[in-house]
Parts: C-alpha cells; structure tokens; sequence
C-alpha cells in the first residue's frame, strides 16, 4: 500500500449527504476534507437521476400541458401536440448542469479535493479508491463519512434489458415519451411519476398492493391528493401485485396481476424501493456492521458501531430526502470534528411530495395526536376560498393547522395545493419558535398571498374551538 494522504475527514460520496458534510468540516470548521466519488459528476441521485431532475422534469410537463392555466376563465392552453423528448428535458439538463457546476466550484473555493473512483476500506482509517485510469489512492482519515446512498430495486420478475421497461434513476433519460405508461409501486417516486406523466397527456396507469395512497399523509390529504390524481388521469389498481411482465419484441409489454388480470401499456416504471450502496465499501475491513437490508445503523450522531465512521443519507435509510441527508452530513461532520455545538440535529423535518398538485407536511398528524391522548383543535382554509388560490385557479387545495389544547400551540401542518412545498415551512417555522394561535393571528400577510391561508385557518381553529365550548 502506498502512503496514504492524511485528512481530517474522508467523505466517501459526492450526494447532498456527502457534499454537506465535507463542506462543512472546509467551510465552517477550517479542516481538512476530501470526498471520493465513484461517478464522472457530482451531486448523487439527486442532481443526477433524482430529485432534481424528476422536479425540473414535473415543471417542464406543468409549462408544456398549461396544467396551471387550465381553469383559469377563459384560457386554454392544454397541450394540442405531441410533446417532443427534446422539449421534455432540454431544460432538466440545463438545470442538472448548472447545479453540479456549482457544487464543483464550492469544492475547488475551499480546498476540497475530488477523488475519483470505487472506494473500499483498506483499514479503520484508510480508505482505498481504485481510479478510473487502473491505479490506487490511498486516503486516511481521522474520522470518516459514508455517503454512498442507494439504488433502485429491480425485481428480478421484471426484463430491464428492454428499453421499454425502467427503474426511477433510467426514466430520466426516456428516448421517447410513451403513449401509455405502467407505473409499478404508488409510493411517493412511483405518485410524482404518475402524476407528470398523466399531465403531459399519457395515459397512465398506477398499481399497487395496498388500498390507500400514501398511507403516511393525513387522510384528507390523502384523498384529496388521490382524487386530484383521478381528474388528472391516473387510472389506480389498487390490492393488485404484478406476478409477470413480458415485453416482446414487437407490441405493448403485458403485466399480469395477483388476480389474474392482465394489462398491457407501451411503457412499465417500476418503483420497488431503494437499497442501500454499502455492501461496496468492504465494510469488514473497517469492522462496520451492517444493518438490516444493508443499511448501516447509526446513533443520534450518525456514528456507526465504529465511533470515527459515520453514515448519512439514504445508506442509514428513512426519511432518504435530499434536504434530511444534506443536514445529517452537516451534523456528522460536526460532530466528528469537535463542533459539538452544531451536531444537533433537528427532529422537526418537513416532508414535500412532488405531485400534482403538491404535497407537504410537518409535525404530527391527527393519529398520531390521538394515540397519544393529546387534546387538539383543527383549522382548515381552502385554496378556493383565499384570494390568491382563486387567481390561480386552484379549487382542491386546502391547508390543515393542528393546534394543541389548551394552550394552542401549533403542532401539526398538512396541506395540498400549488405551492404546498413551499409554505410548509412557514408553519414549520411557527413550531420551531414554540409559536401557535396567536402568533400567526399577530402575524400580517401581503394580500393576496397563499400565506394568508395560515391566518384564515387559525380562525378558523378559534371558530371550531368556541363552537365546541357552547355545545
């Protein structure tokens, strides 16, 4: 083994995880870091096959089918031609691009070496990178960070050979958008990839074992987001698995199902899950101990049973989000290297799904305030009755406060509608001040804003409240 360089930090991974953590330990600290990445860009699923790109990909399906501009009076701008691949994903490439270029910059402004190739543990410490070009570096590392994120499931029952059928990280590089299109798995990749897809007018079908979309959500955001789906297209088969898939050369590929039904479609996405990369890393080497599926277990501080590795995103599993992963290699980072006053890590995290329309929560949820015994109030404001949400035409979005008894505090936000991903972190804010009824009630909104549906449902909540002290 040649001499290894010496780093601080050794980040294994160039995904938001990893890119957060050695940036952190550069920017913030002052310390020496270096990532090590396997793949020609940075930026992991996410800017590469993920979240950005499928994001990017939803917006440019929203601008080609005038989905937005669809019940405003008098405006029709459905689409009236085939979309081309080209339109689809000129865009998507545009923003992947400059957003690996700028992750590359921020490595390069603070001394942030880029190591390409597949790395495996040589010792507790050291980290082995086999290059591209046949040749070794050796890195070592007072701690280490595992950032080496996860791939998509493929079930062996499905031919992934065939150009017709796909997992998550290969859709984005579609040859052709299909005439109709299967989607296997009605979590929340196979929901935004139904949702996109219907809206460019692709007839598309959405199967699944169990009974209930997103069973996680809020019911009425769950009902509201699975009626939502149906007006846009989406054909759902529910309590159904696929026990065959045969794609001849010629023809649809045909699917059939737990029931015996068979269904054929141009195009089959299947959305089985994710699986953890770890199993590359020579983890014995290290005396890393694997986790169920893979994943590696971590303690509040995301250190493995080896207390100077740590393990970040989507390797450790659940929630797997490219906002969670980035602040836990932040924390790790921190925690690695001394600043103990910056490991903390958040337990209020905000979900946003990418549907359409959009999905976002924070906080508890109704059953979850139930199970616990914990008194609330609900306040609920809909889109078609604030100003702003009847400009832009939305008539099934609605925001969902829970307020804590007695002493109101806000304890839980759910809502659906356009720009639900982003007003979430207002009433996220709210939490994380300790806040509820009367800050927002204290609060001015610009009129006519979305915002102003924080303040319409407090009221609402007040309403319900006194209604139920007069009964």
């Amino acid at each position: 083994m040649s001499e290894p360089e010496m780093f601080d930090l050794v980040v294994v991974g160039a995904g938001p995880a990893g890119l957060h953590a050695a940036l952190s330990a550069a920017a913030l600290f002052g310390k020496r870091a270096a990532v090590v990445e396997r793949d020609a860009t940075v930026g992991g699923a996410t800017t590469v096959t993920g979240t950005l790109p499928s994001k990017t990909l939803r917006e440019t399906a929203l601008a080609l089918s005038g989905y937005r501009a669809r019940k405003l009076y008098g405006v029709d701008l459905s689409l009236r031609r085939r979309a081309t691949v080209s339109e689809l994903l000129s865009h998507e490439r545009t923003v992947k691009a400059a957003e690996q270029a700028q992750f590359r910059g921020l490595l390069e402004r603070f001394g942030v070496p880029l190591v390409r190739g597949a790395a495996t543990f040589a010792d507790p410490h050291t980290v082995r990178v086999a290059r591209p070009d046949g040749g070794e570096t050796f890195l070592r590392g007072g701690a280490v960070v595992l950032a080496t994120g996860s791939v998509p499931v493929r079930p062996p029952l499905f031919p992934f050979d065939d150009p017709r059928v796909h997992d998550s990280d290969e859709l984005v590089d579609l040859a052709e958008i299909p005439e109709s299109l299967a989607v296997i798995g009605a979590g929340v990749i196979g929901a935004e990839y139904a949702c996109m897809f219907a809206a460019l007018g692709v007839k598309t079908t959405l199967i699944d074992g169990r009974s209930k979309l997103l069973e996680f959500l809020d019911p009425d955001v769950s009902a509201a987001l699975a009626n939502a789906m149906t007006g846009l297209g989406v054909e759902f088969v529910w309590d159904e698995r696929v026990t065959g898939c045969a794609a001849p050369p010629g023809g649809d590929v045909t699917l059939t199902l737990s029931s015996g039904r068979t269904l054929a479609a141009d195009h089959v996405l299947v959305c089985a899950g994710r699986v953890s990369r770890a199993d590359e890393l020579n983890l014995a080497a290290a005396g890393v101990e694997p986790g169920s599926k893979g994943r590696l277990k971590v303690n509040e501080h995301f250190q493995t049973n080896v207390p100077h590795v740590y393990a970040v995103g989507d390797v450790i599993g659940f929630p797997a989000l490219a906002s969670t992963s980035a602040e836990q290699g932040r924390a790790a980072a921190a925690h690695a290297l001394g600043a103990t006053g910056l490991a903390g890590m958040t337990p209020l995290l905000p979900t946003g799904i990418y549907t359409i329309p959009e999905v976002a929560s924070a906080g508890a949820t109704e059953a979850e305030l139930k199970l616990k015994g914990v008194p609330y109030v609900v306040g609920r404001a809909d889109y078609a009755k604030n100003p702003r949400g009847k400009i832009v035409g939305d008539e099934g979005g609605f925001l969902k406060l829970l307020f804590r008894e007695p002493d109101l505090a806000l304890v839980g936000v759910h809502m659906i509608g356009e720009l639900a991903t982003e007003l979430v972190h207002t009433g996220m804010m709210v939490m994380r001040a300790g806040g509820g009824m009367d800050l927002i009630l204290n609060t001015c909104f610009n009129y006519p804003t979305l915002g102003g549906l924080f303040k319409q449902a407090a009221y609402a909540a007040l309403l319900a409240r006194g209604a139920e002290a007069h009964r």
